[in-house]
C-alpha cells in the first residue's frame, strides 16, 4: 500500500534539488522561470507533508497534494490554504460551496488575484472572488500563495494584497480511475433533532486515459455532484455540479508540450446566516433586518416564513404583495461558469524557450431576490386616482430608484391576468452579470548561461462584462420561476424588458514585462518590471440620478418629462478611462549553509472597478469624482532554514497602501461617493515551521501578526453650522481583519491508519475603522451597543484515514473521516468591516460542527 500523506520530501540532497519541482507560479512561463531560478540558486526542495516554502525572493508558500487530500473532499481551495500564514478565511458552511470571507495580510478578496493555470478567477467588474465556484480539489496539483506581491506576467487589475495561483494536475502516464463518495451532516449543539435534514452528499469520479499513443498523448476527465441543505434555516438548498478535463501532448523529451484544459461549474444556492451585528436582547435571533447575532448555539438555527402562499389576484381591486418569499434567505445566488485553458512550452533553440497560455472564460450569474412589481404607470392613491410621484417619473414604465421615491418598477400592463392594472405583484429582480473573457500570457525566456537568465512577457486580457437586472413574477409559493429571469424577462407596455440596471463595459489589459535573474556566488538577484495598460470602456444605458449611483432605466419613451423633473440626472453616456503605471519588482536571496536570507520590493496596483466608475458618471466633471487607482509599496525581509527534516520561514513585511478606495463623503463635491481616502501603513510578521519528527509523524506550526495604521481622519459630512464632521480614524486599525492568527497541524501514522489534527486561532477583528463601540441609532428597543471588536475564535479539525486496500493501479483504497469545528464554537464569521461606528454591519454566523465520511478509491 502507498502512504501518500506524510513526509513527501523530508530529507533531500542538494543534488536532487537541481531537479526540484517548480515554485508553482501561475503561468507556464512563470513556472518555467521559477524552475530555472531554483536550479540556479541551488535551492532546496522543502516539501514536508504537503507544505513547501520555495527559496525565492518573494514571501510565498505552496500547499501540495499531500495536504490537499487530507482536507474534506469537495472543500473550497480557499479554506484549504487557511493553513498558510497571513491568510484568513471564514467559511460560510462546513462544506465549501456557499462562499466565505477571505483576506491576505488584511486585504480583502477584491484586492487579491486568484488564478487557475493563469486564468483570472476574480470578477472582471468589481474583482470579487467567489470561493464557492472553485475547482474540485481532486484535480489539483498544488496551490501557490504569494503574500502581498504578484508575478511579473500576472493578468490582474487588482492584486495589491497578493495572489493565489491554482494549478491543475498533469494527466497520468498510466490508465487509472479515481473516485470519492462522501456523506456528512451537521452535528451541532442546538440543531433540532427533529425537523429538517441537513445531510451532505457528494460524489466525484475521474478517469485518466494514460499514454494512448505511446507519444505522450494523455488526458483525464472528471465530474462531481454535490447536494446539501444549508446549515441554519428550514429552507435553503445547495446543489453543485462540476466537470473538468485536460488533454496533454508531450513534444519530444526535453519538457516541451501542448495542453488544453476545460472546466464547467454550476451552482444553485440561497443566501443564509447573514445577521446584523447587534447584541441587544430586545431583538430576536435569526436572519433579517430586525434580528441580531445569536447569543447561544441554539439560536443559530431558525425558521423563515416557509412554506407560504402568495395572495390570489382579485379583479378590479388593488392587490398588494403579502411578502411571501421576501426573506433574505429566499434569495438565490446561481452561477454557470466555464473556461478553456491552454498551456504550451516550445524550445526554440538551446536555452531559448517560448511559453503560450491562451484562455477563454464564460460567466452567467446573479444575486438578489423579492421585489414588488407595479402594474400601473404610477402609484394609485386611496381614492383610486393616479398619484403624482416626485421627480417627473409619473407616466413612465421602467425602473426608478432614488431617495425621494424609493425603488419603483412600473409596467403599465396587467401582469397577473386579473383584468386590471392596479396591482402590486410579488416578483424578483436579481442583479444579472454575463461575461465573455479572453486572454493570453506569452513568455520568451533565455538562459544566458547556468547563472543568468532573462525573460520578456506579454499579457492580454479582454473581458466583455454585461450587467443587467431583468425581472420575473414569483410562483404561487413565493419561489422564483427561473433563477435567471434574463431567460424570459418581463416586458413593459412600451415593449422593452425592464431592467434595474443596464450597462456594458469592456475591461482591457495590455501588459509588457521583463525579468532578470542571476547568481553571484551565494547571492541570487531578481530584477523585474511590469508595465500594464488598462482600459475601461463604460456604456451606461440608464439615467444616473445622484452621486450614490441611483438609476432610472426606461426605453421607447420620450424622456422630456423625466429630464424636466430630474434636471441634475446624468443622461445615458459612454466613457473610456485609461490607467497605466510602471511596477518594479526587485528581490534577492542569499544562501549560507542550511539557511538563506530573502528580501523583495514590489509595487502593486488596483484599478477602480465598475461600481465607482459608473457612479462617477453622474458628474459632468468626471475628473473631480473619478477615483484613482490604489497602489502599494510592499517590502519583505525574511529568513528561511532547512536541515534534513526541518523547514522554517520567518518574514517581516511592510506595505504602504495608498489611495484606499471606499464609499465616503467628499467635501469638495459635497456628496457621498466612492473616493480615495488616503494612506494606510500595514505591517506584520508571518512565520511557519514544519518538522518531520519521525518517519511516521509530522508537526507544522504557523502564525501571523497584523498591524495597520490609518493615517488620517475621514470627513463624514458637515454639521448644521457648515463645519466639517470627521470620523476619528487617524491612528486606528483597519476593520475586518484579524489582529493575529496562530495555528498548527499534526499527523501521525500507525499501521494502516493515519491521524491528523489541525487548529487555528483567529484573533479579534475590529468592526469599524474608528475602532469604537457602535453608537445606538434609535431602533425601537435598542439599548445596547456592540463592542469595537468581535472576539477571536479557535477552530479544531480532525481527519482520520484508514487505508485498507489498493486499486488495480497501485493507489490507495481508504475510508477518511473529517470533522470540522470539533468543539462547535459559536463565532462571528465573515464580514467586511465599515468606516463609521454608527453603521450596523451584517455578518455571517460561523459554520457549526460537522462530520463527513468518505470512501476513497485512488485518491
Amino acid at each position: 500500500m502507498k502512504f501518500k500523506y506524510l513526509l513527501a520530501a523530508s530529507v533531500v540532497s542538494t543534488a536532487s534539488a537541481m531537479v526540484a519541482a517548480p515554485a508553482a507560479a501561475q503561468s507556464t512561463g512563470s513556472v518555467e522561470f521559477d524552475e530555472s531560478v531554483i536550479i540556479v540558486s541551488g535551492a532546496r526542495s522543502t516539501d514536508i507533508g504537503g507544505v513547501d516554502i520555495p527559496d525565492t525572493p518573494k514571501a510565498k508558500q505552496v500547499v501540495g497534494e499531500e495536504l490537499i487530500r487530507r482536507q474534506r473532499p469537495g472543500q473550497t481551495v480557499n479554506d484549504i490554504i487557511n493553513l498558510v500564514p497571513g491568510v484568513s478565511f471564514q467559511n460560510n458552511d462546513p462544506w465549501g460551496s456557499s462562499g466565505g470571507g477571505f483576506t491576505i495580510r488584511g486585504f480583502d478578496d477584491s484586492r487579491i488575484s486568484q488564478t487557475l493555470d493563469g486564468l483570472p478567477l476574480n470578477d472582471s467588474g468589481n474583482y470579487a472572488l467567489y470561493t464557492n465556484q472553485q475547482v474540485d480539489p481532486e484535480v489539483l496539483e498544488e496551490v501557490n500563495v504569494n503574500l502581498g506581491v504578484t508575478d511579473v506576467d500576472s493578468p490582474t487589475a487588482s492584486a495589491v494584497g497578493g495572489t493565489v495561483n491554482i494549478r491543475t494536475r498533469e494527466p497520468s502516464d498510466d490508465f487509472k480511475i479515481t473516485a470519492t463518495m462522501t456523506a456528512g451532516d451537521i452535528f451541532a449543539e442546538g440543531n433540532p433533532s427533529s425537523g429538517r435534514d441537513r445531510l451532505f452528499m457528494r460524489g466525484f469520479g475521474m478517469i485518466d486515459t494514460g499514454d494512448i499513443t505511446g507519444l505522450g498523448t494523455k488526458a483525464f476527465v472528471s465530474a462531481s455532484f454535490t447536494r446539501y441543505n444549508n446549515p441554519f434555516n428550514n429552507y435553503g438548498v445547495v446543489e453543485k455540479q462540476q466537470y473538468n478535463g485536460r488533454i496533454w501532448q508531450d513534444i519530444g523529451d526535453n519538457g516541451d508540450f501542448i495542453a488544453v484544459a476545460g472546466h464547467y461549474n454550476q451552482n444553485r444556492n440561497n443566501f443564509f446566516g447573514s445577521v446584523p451585528l447587534r447584541n441587544d436582547p430586545s431583538f430576536s435571533a435569526g436572519s433579517g433586518f430586525t434580528n441580531r447575532f445569536p447569543f447561544t448555539k441554539e439560536e443559530r438555527f431558525y425558521d423563515i416564513n416557509y412554506p407560504c402562499t402568495v395572495d390570489p389576484a382579485t379583479p378590479g381591486v388593488a392587490d398588494f404583495d403579502n411578502n411571501c418569499g421576501a426573506e433574505f434567505d429566499r434569495r438565490y445566488n446561481p452561477s454557470n461558469t466555464g473556461n478553456i485553458r491552454g498551456s504550451s512550452r516550445f524550445t526554440l533553440a538551446e536555452g531559448l524557450v517560448l511559453t503560450v497560455d491562451p484562455s477563454y472564460q464564460y460567466v452567467k450569474a446573479n444575486g438578489g431576490g423579492d421585489e414588488e412589481l407595479l402594474e400601473q404607470r404610477c402609484y394609485i392613491e386611496a381614492d383610486g386616482d393616479c398619484g403624482t410621484t416626485p421627480n417627473g417619473t409619473t407616466g413612465y414604465t421602467g425602473f426608478f430608484d432614488n431617495t425621494n421615491v424609493g425603488r419603483q418598477y412600473f409596467y403599465g400592463r396587467d401582469l397577473n391576468g386579473d383584468g386590471d392594472t392596479l396591482d402590486q405583484i410579488t416578483g424578483n429582480d436579481p442583479s444579472q452579470t454575463r461575461t465573455h473573457r479572453f486572454g493570453v500570457i506569452a513568455n520568451l525566456s533565455y538562459e544566458i548561461n547556468p547563472d543568468h537568465a532573462v525573460r520578456l512577457a506579454y499579457t492580454w486580457d479582454r473581458a466583455n462584462h454585461r450587467q443587467t437586472g431583468q425581472t420575473s413574477i414569483a410562483l404561487n409559493n413565493g419561489e422564483i420561476a427561473d433563477v435567471f429571469p434574463i431567460n424570459d424577462p418581463l416586458i413593459t407596455a412600451d415593449g422593452f424588458a425592464l431592467n434595474k440596471r443596464n450597462r456594458q463595459s469592456y475591461a482591457i489589459l495590455h501588459q509588457v514585462s521583463g525579468e532578470y535573474r542571476g547568481r553571484f556566488g551565494d547571492l541570487t538577484a531578481v530584477l523585474g518590471m511590469r508595465a500594464p495598460f488598462f482600459t475601461r470602456e463604460l456604456d451606461q444605458r440608464c439615467y444616473t440620478i445622484d452621486a450614490g449611483g441611483d438609476l432610472a432605466c426606461f426605453e421607447n419613451q420620450d424622456p422630456a418629462d423625466f429630464v424636466a423633473g430630474n434636471p441634475n440626472a446624468a443622461a445615458p453616456i459612454e466613457r473610456t478611462y485609461k490607467y497605466d503605471k510602471l511596477l518594479p519588482n526587485i528581490g534577492f536571496t542569499y544562501d549560507f549553509g542550511d539557511a538563506s536570507i530573502f528580501g523583495n520590493y514590489a509595487k502593486g496596483l488596483s484599478v477602480p472597478g465598475t461600481d465607482p466608475l459608473y457612479a462617477s458618471l453622474f458628474f459632468a466633471n468626471a475628473a473631480a469624482a473619478q477615483p484613482v487607482p490604489e497602489t502599494t509599496d510592499s517590502f519583505d525581509l525574511g529568513l528561511r532554514f532547512q536541515r534534513g527534516d526541518i523547514q522554517a520561514q520567518l518574514a517581516g513585511w511592510y506595505t504602504k497602501y495608498q489611495n484606499r478606495l471606499a464609499f465616503s463623503y467628499d467635501p469638495v463635491l459635497d456628496e457621498t461617493i466612492f473616493r480615495n481616502l488616503g494612506e494606510v501603513d500595514k505591517y506584520g510578521l508571518d512565520g511557519s515551521i514544519s518538522w518531520a519528527v519521525t518517519d511516521n509523524a509530522l508537526l507544522y506550526v504557523f502564525g501571523s501578526v497584523l498591524e495597520s495604521d490609518i493615517k488620517a481622519n475621514v470627513q463624514d459630512g458637515v454639521d448644521s453650522s457648515g463645519n466639517p464632521v470627521f470620523l476619528q480614524t487617524a491612528g486606528k486599525r483597519e476593520s475586518g481583519a484579524p489582529t493575529f492568527t496562530l495555528g498548527a497541524r499534526a499527523q501521525y501514522r500507525v499501521g494502516d491508519f493515519e491521524f491528523g489534527a489541525q487548529v487555528k486561532h483567529t484573533g479579534k477583528r475590529y468592526v469599524n475603522d474608528e475602532n469604537l463601540p457602535r453608537v445606538p441609532q434609535g431602533f425601537i428597543g435598542e439599548t445596547t451597543v456592540f463592542p469595537a471588536t468581535v472576539d477571536g475564535y479557535t477552530l479544531v479539525d480532525l481527519d482520520v484515514r484508514w487505508t485498507f486496500g489498493e486499486t488495480p493501479w497501485g493507489d490507495d483504497v481508504a475510508l477518511q473521516l473529517n470533522v470540522s469545528n470539533l468543539f462547535d464554537e459559536l463565532y462571528v464569521g465573515s464580514f467586511g468591516g465599515s468606516l463609521s461606528a454608527t453603521s450596523v454591519p451584517f455578518v455571517q454566523i460561523g459554520a457549526p460542527r460537522a462530520a463527513s465520511i468518505s470512501l476513497i478509491f485512488g485518491y
